[in-house]
């Protein structure tokens, strides 16, 4: 153990102080990029642990075990996880259940491999996660002590878990007992991460580099890295980048996938790209995280060319598994101008389930088929969104609906939709009698056309000069004299401009 601590010691780089350099120019040297192929022709990347899927961040994962005994301890785990599920509301028979079948497998797996593959295979239930690691906690009292990575995972799965003071327990507990390395740091500042606790995160990390004990290593600055881009705190996302290079750390696909993620979610267009072209540059490969990421990218900034042929590459898995980047996709092609947008668009809402129905995006399409005046499908979308209970608030899309009615000459569907959404609560407008009432005079509907005016009184809109413009030409053109006279006393009476050919006639 003393000899792998002296290695540790060896091997330590004393770290620079974080300067702000902006990164677009640091993408643009060519310099940089010779570092950046130096750099990872450099690295060692060592056999991966048959476990590393368990551990992730571990610094120092377990001893491998053959094919058998994994597959062993998977099954076995699988079975406890399967008991535990079941009784999870019972606190007492959790515990019952744990301590029957985790201590033998303690005894049988070194190192706490058996608790950190139950914790991974109960995924997302958050409540009995924190239910069997504070049972482990009190076990390990007296019994079989907390590991290095028990304690790793559980500080992370803690801080997923919003529990942000027990990680924080859990990360000094470990300190206390001699347990603190590279990991627990990395896992503690992941905790921050998940909760987006820059600052925290931050000051971890400059703890763990006043450690003599640990190194900071690509995970930790990928961790910054993240933890920066989600908040789009970008200079100190570049400044973490930066310092990678300063300390001679090859960075990985995280790292350049981080520096993605913290562009697009920053809408900073050039500098994505300029991030992936300088991953091509590198030995580092792009992986499919890193297509979808950039897939993203170009549908939220409307780059249609580049997002197509990047969905080429990625799109059985989009299809499959990644519904919210084709919805992404629609979004593109309703905000453009493209010849075949809504084909296009009907073919990628095919591979969307009904039952996963988006109010926003029914929204979208109720304006993209009135733009484009197809009615019977602006039609289905409007009464799919009245389905829902979806109210349509935005004063544009109530426009376009209403032009798409008057130019198709729908009059009956435009009085339809305007009964139908005054009792769903949509966003009501003046232009939605306005145009009732100009679509009734042509169809010389007078006594129609007077309704609305009493149609808008009881939304308390007030008659303005282009309701008093629109009855004057409707009396006018129909030969009413005495009304057209009324109306041009009312509109002297409100100030309103009077007509030149009133005088003229």
């Amino acid at each position: 153990m003393k000899q792998v601590w002296k290695l540790s010691a060896a091997r330590r780089i004393t770290a620079k102080p974080i300067t702000l350099h902006h990164l677009s120019s640091f993408l643009e040297s060519s310099e940089n990029y010779r570092c950046t192929r130096e750099f990872n022709a450099q690295s060692q990347y060592s056999k991966p642990s048959i476990f590393q899927p368990i551990v992730g961040l571990f610094s120092h994962p377990p001893s491998p075990f053959d094919a058998l005994a994994r597959e062993n301890l998977n099954r076995k785990v699988t079975i406890l996880r399967d008991e535990l599920v079941r009784v999870a509301q019972d606190s007492d028979g959790v515990h019952r259940i744990l301590e029957e079948n985790l201590e033998p497998l303690f005894r049988k797996y070194p190192e706490g491999v058996a608790f950190v593959e139950l914790l991974c295979q109960l995924g997302l239930r958050r409540q009995l996660l924190l239910e069997v690691i504070n049972w482990r906690r009190k076990s390990s009292d007296g019994g079989t002590p907390m590991t290095k990575i028990e304690y790793t995972k559980s500080i992370k799965i803690a801080g997923k878990a919003g529990n942000i003071d027990l990680s924080i327990e859990l990360f000094d507990e470990a300190a206390s007992k001699g347990l603190k390395t590279t990991a627990t740091y990395n896992a503690l500042m992941s905790a921050f991460m998940f909760n987006g606790l820059a600052d925290k995160c931050q000051s971890t990390f400059h703890d763990m580099k006043r450690d003599a004990t640990c190194v900071p290593t690509i995970v930790t600055y990928n961790i910054l890295i993240c933890v920066f881009g989600r908040l789009l705190l970008i200079d100190r996302m570049e400044a973490a980048f930066t310092e990678i290079y300063d300390l001679n750390i090859a960075p990985n696909i995280r790292t350049y996938n981080s520096l993605i993620a913290g562009y697009v979610t920053a809408w900073m267009w050039d500098r994505m790209e300029k991030t992936f072209h300088m991953l091509q540059s590198s030995l580092v490969k792009p992986d499919i995280e890193t297509y979808l990421l950039m897939l993203r990218g170009y549908a939220h900034s409307g780059n249609l060319e580049k997002m197509e042929q990047t969905y080429l590459l990625v799109k059985n898995h989009v299809n499959e598994k990644q519904i919210s980047l084709i919805r992404c996709m629609i979004c593109a092609y309703c905000r453009s101008s493209a010849a075949n947008r809504v084909e296009k668009i009907e073919a990628l809402l095919k591979l969307i389930p009904e039952e996963d129905y988006k109010p926003w995006l029914n929204v979208f399409l109720i304006r993209l088929y009135a733009q484009e005046d197809w009615l019977e499908e602006m039609e289905n979308s409007i009464n799919e969104a009245f389905e829902h209970g979806t109210s349509v608030l935005s004063h544009r899309v109530m426009k376009c609906i209403i032009a798409t009615y008057f130019r198709c000459n729908a009059l009956d569907r435009l009085s339809n939709f305007v009964k139908r959404a005054e009792c769903a609560g949509w966003r009501i407008c003046r232009s939605l009698y306005h145009c009732k009432m100009v679509m009734y005079s042509s169809h010389e509907r007078l006594e129609d056309m007077e309704s609305v005016l009493s149609e808008m009184g009881n939304f308390n809109l007030d008659h303005t000069k282009k309701t008093f413009w629109i009855m004057y030409k409707a009396y006018l053109r129909c030969g009413q004299r005495s009304k057209v006279e009324k109306i041009l006393g009312l509109m002297f009476k409100h100030g309103y401009e009077i007509p030149l050919s009133a005088f003229l006639s």
